[in-house]
């Protein structure tokens, strides 16, 4: 068995994206499982974005110990650690920039931690193309 996932494009801009994930747990979980392929968007130059930019992000996260994002590079950089239910905006900092670490893809990673049967998540993730 598997855990019963689904990434739903909420909406794709020329310099925008914005995507829900939700996840049913049977117990499985999941470990660095890419979320958002960079190289599968689209600049409104028809060029695939080099990096990315986190806007804002909202969870709900029940059953599991917590759910880590991480951009994927030889050593993942990670977004956030998040549990329960919450929203962050990084909009009026200037975004939260992919470091652009060596290596990797700058893909973003989803890892979640002590699955548990019929634990479930829900997060939306608004990013910058760059």
């Amino acid at each position: 068995m598997a855990d019963t996932v689904t990434s739903n494009v909420v909406f794709q801009g020329r310099r925008k994206y914005a995507i829900e994930l939700t996840c049913i747990s049977d117990g499985t979980g999941e470990t660095d499982v890419v979320k958002i392929d960079i190289s599968a968007l689209l600049l409104s130059n028809g060029l695939a974005p080099t990096y990315t930019a986190i806007d804002e992000i909202a969870w709900d996260v029940q059953g599991f110990t917590s759910i880590k994002l991480a951009w994927d590079h030889t050593t993942d950089d990670t977004i956030m650690v998040m549990s329960g239910r919450g929203s962050v905006s990084y909009a009026h900092l200037g975004y939260l920039f992919d470091p652009r670490s060596a290596g990797g893809t700058g893909d973003i990673l989803l890892t979640s931690n002590g699955a548990a049967a019929n634990a479930t998540y829900t997060i939306t993730i608004v990013i910058q193309l760059r």
